[in-house]
Parts: structure tokens; sequence; C-alpha cells
């Protein structure tokens, strides 16, 4: 097996072979070019806190010790704001050697603020499962800003494989953008590709969202249904900056527009911790073809999603605020990101979660 990010004809045959397996079985639309959803099984239990498994533990165990209440997920059932559920995943992993995996929550996810880190038997580390793993998954969720009706079968993250070595040094970066520009406008490479925020739009005042505090429920099935001036309050500015609030969640958008070319992923990392007094969450996938000419893309936008932290932050117009962390396919996927597949943020720019919509 080549070294890089495996794509979705690996996967398929990961599955085939059982490395990758679930009761009921995966279905063909789990399967995105570099990566799989993982669906909530039927069971949730409220927990008194987030935890890992720790070494030679089973997150089973731990559950006898911290669940407060079991929560039935078949028929549909709200996840209360900022109390923390264990939910055990459909999806199972039996990992060959040199296959390694990390987990991410996916887009729509992000973008209500649901906190969303898997978890694994004996794990020391969210969202990282080591080669050789075999066992079971669990998400650990969270949402922050709004009370969730979720049910059974839902995908709230997603799992990417990996064998060996893939990601680009910054001379590879470089050199990939000569060949195949990543950004619009010049490239910031440290440790990746940094990215910056955009407070001056090209057209009108609108830069951003902030989440009202006290709202109704988000049912996660219910598409173009809420309307957004309910959860959301628009942030406008005319100079460039907006002053963040400690503890209140925005969304944002990139300055840039960034591509990733069909032979390679990328995932969004913090900059700098001490950049200030805030954190850019990410649901930090991008796929092969995101974005990209060869997906019918023109360049896409990445979206931030921006808490506060102790203290009122000034957050300024090309301020760098994060990094796209650029991986080798280990071969080119079969289908890319947008093209002729339900990809709901090709081409986008400032763009709130998919349940929402606009009047």
């Amino acid at each position: 097996m080549t070294s890089g990010v495996l794509p979705a004809q690996t996967l398929r045959r990961l599955i085939a072979e059982g490395a990758l397996s679930a009761a009921p079985a995966i279905r063909d639309d789990q399967i995105q070019p570099a990566s799989l959803d993982l669906r909530l099984g039927p069971v949730a239990y409220r927990v008194r806190a987030s935890f890992l498994a720790g070494h030679g533990r089973r997150v089973q165990d731990r559950l006898e010790e911290f669940t407060m209440h079991r929560v039935n997920l078949a028929d549909g059932a709200v996840l209360e704001k900022n109390c923390v559920y264990v939910i055990p995943l459909t999806e199972r992993l039996a990992l060959p050697p040199g296959v390694t995996a990390v987990a991410n929550a996916k887009s729509s996810s992000g973008r209500l603020d649901l906190l969303t880190r898997t978890i694994t038997d004996g794990g020391s580390e969210f969202d990282r499962i080591p080669e050789g793993y075999t066992g079971p998954l669990y998400a650990e969720v969270c949402p922050r800003s709004f009370s969730v009706l979720v049910r059974e079968g839902q995908r709230l993250n997603q799992i990417r494989f990996r064998q060996g070595q893939a990601v680009l040094s910054d001379a590879d970066l470089a050199a990939l953008h000569a060949a195949d520009p990543l950004v619009t406008g010049e490239a910031v490479i440290s440790e990746g590709l940094g990215f910056s925020v955009d407070l001056k739009p090209a057209q009108g005042t609108l830069v951003g969202y902030r989440a009202k505090p006290h709202t109704g429920v988000v049912d996660l099935d219910r598409i173009g249904h809420y309307p957004a001036q309910d959860f959301w309050e628009e942030l406008h500015t005319t100079d460039g900056r907006i002053i963040l609030d400690p503890g209140a969640f925005y969304i944002l958008v990139s300055r840039e527009a960034v591509t990733i070319p069909p032979d390679y992923a990328a995932e969004m990392a913090p900059y700098l911790a001490m950049v200030g007094e805030f954190r850019v969450h990410y649901a930090g996938f991008f796929d092969p073809g995101f974005g990209h000419a060869a997906a019918g893309g023109a360049g896409s936008r990445g979206v931030l999603e921006v808490r506060c932290h102790e203290a009122p932050f000034v957050l300024e117009h090309g301020q760098v605020v994060g990094r796209l962390v650029y991986e080798r396919m280990a071969e080119r996927p079969e289908t890319l990101y947008g093209a002729g597949i339900a990809s709901n943020y090709q081409g986008q720019g400032l763009k709130l979660a998919k349940q929402f919509r606009s009047g």
C-alpha cells in the first residue's frame, strides 16, 4: 500500500476485508473522497464530564463510572446545550499494520458549535487512533450554542485513514503552490498554509454571525428550515475589525480562497496558541478537489468557527488565524469533492450550517 491518505476506493477494499465494519452495513454514501462518515448508534449516555478511556481501559467501563442517565436515540432525542454525551458509533475498526486514523467533526457539526470528538478503548488522545487498533468507536458530543435533536444513524463526525507519512513539508508545499496555486494572493507558508480573516467584504458590510444565547432546538434533519435571524445575530463592520465577546461563538470567513488539488487532502489546524484570546474551532477535513477547477470549483473560502476566551479581543481584517496542513493522497480518489456527489460547501463563502435559511 502506497503511503498517503487512503482514498475512497481503498476504503471500499478495507470494508470488503473487514478492517472497517458495521451493523447495519456501511452505506456507499458514507464513503467520501478521502474519509468515511460515522453513524450514531441507538443510545447516548449523559455523562458528568468529558473523559478519555486511558491506557488498558475500555470506554464502556468508564461509562459505568460517569453515566448519569441513558437517552434513546431510535426515535430522536434532544441533546441539551452545555451537557456532555457519549454515543457508541455503529462502525468498528480493525486497522491493518501501518494504517492510522484521525477523526474530526463534519462541517455542519462545527458550524452548529457542536463539539464532536472521537474516543476509543485505551485512548489517551481525542480523535487520534493508532495503527493496529481493533475495537469500537464512540463520539463525545457537547452542544455549545444550541440544543440539538439527533437520531440514530445521523453523522456528526468522520474518519480519515493514512498509511505512513503523508504531511507535506513547507518546501514541498511551496513547490506545489508554484505548480498549482493553492490560495489567492500571497501564500503564507509556515508548518502549513496560513489563512486570515476577511472583515472587509467586497460588497456590503456583513462579515459574520454571532450565535444568540437563548434559542430553540435545532433538528439536524431539517435542512434549510430555520430562519437564521432566530438563532444568529448578523455582524457588520465598516472599519475592518470586530470585538469578540468572551464566551460567544462566531461564524466568520477566510479572506483567501483555497484549493485542494485532486492528489492531496488537507486538515485545518490552529495557527498559534499565543495569537490572542480566541480559538478557531475546526470541522477540519478538506477533501481532494475542494475549490479546485478539476471538480468544478474556482477556489472556496474557509468558514471559521471562532470562540473568544477570557477577555474581549479585537480581531482585524487580514489577521492570520489558522493554517491548512496538506497531505498526499496514496492515490487519486475515484470521485472528487463537488464532482457529482452531494458536497454542500463547494464554492462557498460566508455560510451558516445547512439547517438555516435567510429570511
